[in-house]
């Protein structure tokens, strides 16, 4: 799946917030109130919500998430650590269980 550019999430949030604030100011300013509904459906998009209150709540959620750090394919990380790190090798049976199958595994995928 595809996430979003974490500042531009952040960014619509703070625009999202500083026009809500106006349009509370003075509901009845047509503008504004657009303005806010743009933004509002803008976030709606970008966080796959159908209301803006479920963006906001998956927007908060998706930035207060800490990101993994990527392992490169030859086991390094960004760094440079790690090179020594052995990774399993999926493509043989496991010798220690009694049918050869990884633990974790049902008969479909094994």
């Amino acid at each position: 799946m595809l996430l979003p550019d974490r500042h531009l999430v952040a960014d619509l949030l703070a625009r999202y917030r500083a026009w809500e604030r106006l349009v509370l100011v003075d509901p009845l300013d047509v503008t504004t109130r657009r303005r806010f509904e743009d933004v509002a459906y803008t976030l709606c998009v970008l966080m796959g919500q159908r209301t803006a209150r479920e963006a906001i709540w998956q927007a908060e959620a998706y930035l207060r998430r800490i990101r993994p750090v990527p392992i490169f394919p030859d086991g390094t990380e960004p760094d440079g650590t790690g090179a020594n790190r052995t990774r399993p090798d999926h493509s043989r049976p496991d010798r220690s269980r009694p049918d050869g199958r990884r633990a974790g595994m049902t008969r479909a995928d094994g």
